[in-house]
C-alpha cells in the first residue's frame, strides 16, 4: 500500500550524486523520487533520513540541477521493476530500462529490487550440477544449482570470455533435466561499449541470447545507476525462478566496479570509511546481493549466481575479493601466470574449490568415480608444483624418475585438461575420461586417493 504522494519545491543542497530537501515529512528510506526540472524529470532514491531532511541519490547525476526551480515528488514506493516472461531475451539498462528498440516491457507485475530475505529455515539444500562444458569447473570445481561460486581474476585478463562461454554453453543436467525450463540472467557493471556490444554479440550469434535477460551498465552511465544494476538483475532472476519455475544462472561482472561505485557513493554522503576507504558495510552490502542464491522449499526453480570479479593489483586478500569468499561457497581464481602461456580458461586449481560439489556429483549425479578423479587431480597437480620448486634448484636432469613424470603430467593437465579454448565444449564423461589419460602418466602406486576398485575399472583404460 503507498501513502499519498508528496511534491517539494526547491534543493537545500547539492553533493555530487546526492541532493537535499528539507522540511520532509513522512518518506521512507528507499523511497523512489521524481525530479522535475525545465528539461525533464529524474528519478533517484532516498538514501537517508535525517529528521525532516530527505538525502536523495539522483540515478542520471546532478548535473544541470539548481537549488531553486526543482521539483522534488516522492512517490510513496521503492524502486521497482516490471515483471512479464517476456523479459527473456530482451536487453535493459543499470536501471531496468529496455534499450533493444523492442519497446516497453507490459508488466505482469512490479516488483520492489531490494528483493526480500529468504527464510533460511526454507531453504533448500542445493543438488544437481550445472554442466558449463568447461573441464576444469565441472570436474573440479563443479557448480551445483542454488550455488554462489564467484570468479576472482585480474585486469586485463580473459574473464569476459569465460563468462561469455559459460553462458553459452551452460545446461542443466540430472534426471529432472528434460523436463525443467533454464535461462541465464547476464548483468554486467561499469563495462565499455565494445565489451558491452562482445557480449551481445557472441550471445546473439551463438542463439544463446533467446535464453538471456541482459542489464547492461556501461562506464559511460552515472555511477551511481551501477548500484542498482545487479539489484534488478536479481530481482529478474527471482521472479524467473519463484514464479515462473525456471532454474536462473546470473552471471554478474564486475564485482569490483559495484564496490567502486559504492565507495564513491558513501564517500559523497560523509560516511567513515572503512579498509581501502570502501564502506564499513560493504560485507554486508555484498551480502544482500550474494544472498540471494538458492532454492526454496515448495517453490519450483532455482538461482545460481557466478559473480565476477577483478582484484586490485591481483591481490586475493584484497577487501572484495576477501569478503566475497566468506559469503560465498567458494572460488573460482584464474592465474596470470597461465593466461600469458596461453592456456585457456587460465583456472588456478590449487586455490580454487566449490564447497558444494561433494553432494551434487557421483551416481546419479554425474558419474560414480568423479569425487575420485577430482581429489587425484588436485593431489597430483600439487605434487607438479613440488617438482617444478626442486628443478629450478637442483635442474631437471638431477630428478627422479617419477619426479619428471610429474613434471610431464603437470604440462600435459595444463595444456591439455585446463586448455580446451573457448569454443570447445566436453561433456562430463569426455572431461573425467581425459583426467584418466593424464593420470595414468603416472605410476600406479601413486595414485592414493582412488579406490582400488575404481582403479581396476578405469586406470590406463581412456
Amino acid at each position: 500500500m503507498t501513502r499519498h504522494c508528496m511534491e517539494y519545491l526547491g534543493l537545500s543542497d547539492i553533493n555530487g550524486p546526492l541532493v537535499a530537501v528539507d522540511g520532509v515529512k513522512g518518506a521512507g528510506n528507499e523511497e523512489l523520487v521524481e525530479i522535475r526540472t525545465a528539461d525533464g524529470v529524474r528519478t533517484g532514491r532516498v538514501v537517508a533520513l535525517e529528521g525532516e531532511r530527505a538525502v536523495i541519490q539522483v540515478f542520471a547525476g546532478t548535473s544541470g540541477l539548481s537549488l531553486s526551480g526543482t521539483a522534488v515528488r516522492f512517490t510513496g514506493r521503492p524502486m521497482r521493476l516490471a515483471l512479464a516472461p517476456e523479459i527473456v531475451g530482451r536487453i535493459f539498462s543499470g536501471t531496468g530500462e529496455p534499450i533493444d528498440g523492442l519497446g516497453p516491457v507490459y508488466a505482469e507485475r512490479f516488483a520492489d529490487v531490494n528483493g526480500s530475505a529468504i527464510n533460511p529455515v526454507r531453504r533448500q539444500y542445493p543438488r544437481n550440477y550445472i554442466r558449463t562444458g568447461i573441464s576444469s569447473i565441472d570436474t573440479l570445481m563443479t557448480l551445483i544449482r542454488g550455488q554462489k561460486l564467484p570468479i576472482f581474476s585480474g585486469s586485463g585478463m580473459s574473464h569476459n570470455r569465460l563468462a561469455a562461454q559459460i553462458v553459452r554453453q551452460a545446461k542443466l543436467t540430472g534426471e529432472d533435466a528434460a523436463g525443467e525450463k533454464f535461462g541465464v540472467v547476464f548483468c554486467a557493471m561499469g563495462v565499455t561499449k565494445d565489451v558491452a556490444e562482445y557480449f551481445r554479440r557472441s550471445f546473439e550469434e551463438s542463439g544463446a541470447l533467446a535464453r538471456v535477460t541482459m542489464f547492461l551498465n556501461l562506464s559511460s552511465d552515472p555511477i551511481v545507476e551501477r548500484i542498482l544494476t545487479p539489484r534488478c538483475a536479481l530481482t529478474a532472476a527471482e521472479y524467473l525462478a519463484f514464479e515462473r519455475g525456471m532454474h536462473v544462472l546470473v552471471v554478474m561482472t564486475d564485482m569490483t566496479s559495484y564496490a567502486e561505485a559504492l565507495r564513491e557513493f558513501s564517500s559523497s554522503k560523509g560516511e567513515i570509511p572503512g579498509r581501502k576507504g570502501y564502506p564499513g558495510y560493504l560485507y554486508s552490502d555484498l551480502a544482500s546481493l550474494y544472498e540471494r542464491a538458492g532454492v526454496i522449499e515448495g517453490r519450483p526453480g532455482s538461482v545460481t549466481q557466478i559473480p565476477i570479479l577483478t582484484m586490485p593489483n591481483d591481490d586475493i586478500t584484497h577487501p572484495i575479493p576477501d569478503l566475497t569468499g566468506y559469503i560465498t561457497e567458494g572460488q573460482i581464481v584464474l592465474d596470470r601466470y597461465l593466461d600469458q602461456q596461453g592456456v585457456y580458461p587460465p583456472i588456478s586449481v590449487l586455490p580454487s574449490l566449490s564447497r558444494l560439489m561433494k553432494d551434487g556429483i557421483g551416481e546419479g549425479y554425474t558419474r560414480a568415480d568423479h569425487a575420485d578423479v577430482s581429489n587425484q587431480l588436485f593431489a597430483s597437480y600439487a605434487k607438479v608444483s613440488d617438482a617444478r620448486g626442486l628443478a629450478s634448484v637442483i635442474g631437471e636432469e638431477e630428478l627422479s624418475p617419477t619426479d619428471k613424470q610429474y613434471l610431464a603430467f603437470g604440462e600435459r593437465f595444463e595444456r591439455e585438461f585446463l586448455g580446451q579454448g573457448q569454443d570447445a565444449e566436453r561433456t562430463i564423461d569426455e572431461s573425467l575420461d581425459l583426467g584418466w589419460r593424464l593420470l595414468s602418466i603416472l605410476p600406479r602406486e601413486e595414485l592414493e586417493r582412488i579406490d582400488e576398485k575404481v582403479l581396476d575399472e578405469h586406470y590406463g583404460k581412456h
